[in-house]
Protein backbone atom coordinates (compact mmCIF):
# COMPACT_ATOMS: atom_id res chain seq x y z
CA UNK A 1 0.00 0.00 0.00
CA UNK A 2 1.46 3.33 -1.05
CA UNK A 3 1.44 6.35 1.24
CA UNK A 4 0.72 9.69 -0.38
CA UNK A 5 2.49 12.67 1.13
CA UNK A 6 0.66 15.93 0.42
CA UNK A 7 2.85 18.71 -0.94
CA UNK A 8 2.47 22.21 0.52
CA UNK A 9 0.79 24.82 -1.62
CA UNK A 10 3.30 27.37 -2.87
CA UNK A 11 2.55 31.01 -3.52
CA UNK A 12 3.16 32.52 -6.94
CA UNK A 13 6.48 34.06 -5.81
CA UNK A 14 7.65 30.76 -4.31
CA UNK A 15 6.89 28.97 -7.55
CA UNK A 16 9.39 31.24 -9.34
CA UNK A 17 12.10 30.47 -6.72
CA UNK A 18 12.77 34.20 -6.28
CA UNK A 19 12.67 34.20 -2.45
CA UNK A 20 15.20 31.34 -2.30
CA UNK A 21 17.47 33.07 -4.81
CA UNK A 22 17.23 36.33 -2.86
CA UNK A 23 18.23 34.59 0.41
CA UNK A 24 21.21 32.96 -1.30
CA UNK A 25 22.34 36.29 -2.78
CA UNK A 26 22.12 37.92 0.66
CA UNK A 27 24.43 35.29 2.15
CA UNK A 28 26.89 35.67 -0.74
CA UNK A 29 26.86 39.48 -0.45
CA UNK A 30 27.46 39.30 3.32
CA UNK A 31 30.49 37.00 2.84
CA UNK A 32 31.82 39.23 0.03
CA UNK A 33 31.54 42.33 2.24
CA UNK A 34 33.24 40.64 5.21
CA UNK A 35 36.11 39.38 3.06
CA UNK A 36 36.49 42.70 1.27
CA UNK A 37 36.92 44.63 4.52
CA UNK A 38 39.01 41.95 6.25
CA UNK A 39 36.46 41.00 8.90
CA UNK A 40 36.44 37.31 8.10
CA UNK A 41 39.79 35.60 7.59
CA UNK A 42 39.13 32.32 5.83
CA UNK A 43 42.49 31.07 4.58
CA UNK A 44 45.46 30.11 6.72
CA UNK A 45 48.85 30.77 5.13
CA UNK A 46 49.99 27.17 5.66
CA UNK A 47 53.77 27.05 5.54
CA UNK A 48 54.12 30.17 7.68
CA UNK A 49 51.12 29.55 9.94
CA UNK A 50 50.49 26.14 11.48
CA UNK A 51 47.71 24.60 13.51
CA UNK A 52 50.10 23.34 16.23
CA UNK A 53 49.03 25.87 18.86
CA UNK A 54 45.35 25.67 17.89
CA UNK A 55 44.94 21.88 17.91
CA UNK A 56 42.10 20.75 20.15
CA UNK A 57 42.79 18.32 22.99
CA UNK A 58 40.86 15.55 21.22
CA UNK A 59 42.76 15.84 17.91
CA UNK A 60 43.75 12.49 16.39
CA UNK A 61 46.73 12.46 14.08
CA UNK A 62 49.28 9.89 12.95
CA UNK A 63 49.23 6.47 14.65
CA UNK A 64 52.57 5.40 16.13
CA UNK A 65 54.05 2.59 18.19
CA UNK A 66 55.76 3.20 21.54
CA UNK A 67 58.34 1.33 23.60
CA UNK A 68 58.59 1.06 27.37
CA UNK A 69 61.36 2.51 29.55
CA UNK A 70 63.57 -0.58 28.97
CA UNK A 71 63.43 -0.24 25.18
CA UNK A 72 61.15 -3.29 24.90
CA UNK A 73 58.35 -3.34 22.35
CA UNK A 74 55.00 -2.84 24.04
CA UNK A 75 53.26 -4.52 21.11
CA UNK A 76 52.74 -8.26 21.69
CA UNK A 77 51.25 -9.01 18.24
CA UNK A 78 47.75 -9.71 19.49
CA UNK A 79 46.53 -8.34 16.15
CA UNK A 80 43.43 -6.71 17.63
CA UNK A 81 44.30 -3.40 15.95
CA UNK A 82 44.62 -5.18 12.61
CA UNK A 83 41.23 -6.87 13.00
CA UNK A 84 39.36 -3.76 14.14
CA UNK A 85 40.84 -1.35 11.56
CA UNK A 86 37.91 -0.36 9.28
CA UNK A 87 39.96 0.39 6.11
CA UNK A 88 42.37 -2.50 6.78
CA UNK A 89 45.37 -0.17 6.88
CA UNK A 90 47.31 -2.18 9.50
CA UNK A 91 49.28 -5.32 8.68
CA UNK A 92 51.01 -7.34 11.41
CA UNK A 93 53.21 -10.40 11.01
CA UNK A 94 53.75 -11.98 14.44
CA UNK A 95 57.20 -13.20 15.33
CA UNK A 96 58.75 -15.11 18.21
CA UNK A 97 61.00 -13.55 20.82
CA UNK A 98 64.50 -15.11 20.84
CA UNK A 99 64.80 -18.02 23.34
CA UNK A 100 67.35 -16.28 25.58
CA UNK A 101 65.05 -13.35 26.36
CA UNK A 102 63.21 -13.24 29.72
CA UNK A 103 59.87 -12.68 27.98
CA UNK A 104 60.34 -15.50 25.44
CA UNK A 105 57.76 -17.88 26.90
CA UNK A 106 55.08 -15.35 27.81
CA UNK A 107 54.90 -12.96 24.88
CA UNK A 108 55.51 -12.58 21.18
CA UNK A 109 56.50 -9.50 19.25
CA UNK A 110 55.70 -8.16 15.80
CA UNK A 111 58.15 -9.33 13.19
CA UNK A 112 56.53 -6.88 10.76
CA UNK A 113 54.16 -4.02 11.57
CA UNK A 114 52.99 -1.75 8.76
CA UNK A 115 50.40 1.01 8.59
CA UNK A 116 49.36 2.36 5.19
CA UNK A 117 48.85 6.07 5.92
CA UNK A 118 46.96 6.57 2.66
CA UNK A 119 44.29 4.10 3.79
CA UNK A 120 44.28 5.15 7.48
CA UNK A 121 41.23 7.23 8.42
CA UNK A 122 42.62 8.27 11.85
CA UNK A 123 39.58 6.89 13.65
CA UNK A 124 41.50 5.90 16.79
CA UNK A 125 39.98 2.43 17.08
CA UNK A 126 43.43 0.82 17.07
CA UNK A 127 44.45 2.96 20.04
CA UNK A 128 41.31 2.08 21.99
CA UNK A 129 41.48 -1.67 21.40
CA UNK A 130 45.20 -2.14 22.22
CA UNK A 131 45.46 -4.05 25.53
CA UNK A 132 49.17 -3.29 25.95
CA UNK A 133 48.85 0.45 25.19
CA UNK A 134 51.41 0.12 22.43
CA UNK A 135 49.79 2.28 19.75
CA UNK A 136 48.89 5.94 20.15
CA UNK A 137 47.59 8.62 17.83
CA UNK A 138 50.04 11.51 17.90
CA UNK A 139 49.15 15.15 17.26
CA UNK A 140 51.31 15.12 14.11
CA UNK A 141 49.43 15.97 10.91
CA UNK A 142 52.36 16.41 8.52
CA UNK A 143 52.36 13.02 6.79
CA UNK A 144 53.88 13.52 3.36
CA UNK A 145 55.46 11.36 0.71
CA UNK A 146 56.20 11.52 -2.98
CA UNK A 147 55.48 7.85 -3.65
CA UNK A 148 53.03 5.32 -2.29
CA UNK A 149 55.89 3.34 -0.72
CA UNK A 150 56.80 6.40 1.36
CA UNK A 151 53.32 6.40 2.89
CA UNK A 152 53.53 2.82 4.19
CA UNK A 153 55.16 3.19 7.60
CA UNK A 154 57.04 0.13 8.82
CA UNK A 155 57.81 -0.81 12.42
CA UNK A 156 61.02 1.24 12.59
CA UNK A 157 59.34 4.41 11.30
CA UNK A 158 56.38 3.92 13.68
CA UNK A 159 58.76 3.62 16.66
CA UNK A 160 60.59 6.79 15.54
CA UNK A 161 57.30 8.71 15.50
CA UNK A 162 56.02 7.24 18.78
CA UNK A 163 59.08 7.23 20.95
CA UNK A 164 59.08 6.16 24.58
CA UNK A 165 56.24 5.91 27.13
CA UNK A 166 57.35 5.28 30.69
CA UNK A 167 55.38 3.43 33.32
CA UNK A 168 51.77 2.38 33.11
CA UNK A 169 49.90 4.63 30.73
CA UNK A 170 46.27 4.94 31.70
CA UNK A 171 44.59 6.22 28.58
CA UNK A 172 41.15 6.33 30.11
CA UNK A 173 42.12 7.76 33.49
CA UNK A 174 40.52 11.19 33.95
CA UNK A 175 43.33 12.34 36.28
CA UNK A 176 46.10 12.01 33.67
Amino acid sequence: MAITVPRPDLSAAEKTYLPALWEGLKVTARHFKNNLFGKGKVTMEYPEERWDSHLPEYYRGVPALVTDEHGKDRCVSCQLCEFICPPRAITITPGEIPPGDTFAKTEKRPQEFKIDMIRCIYCGMCEEVCPEQAIFLQKDYLVVGTRREDMVHDKQKLYEIGGLKTGLVNKWDEKK
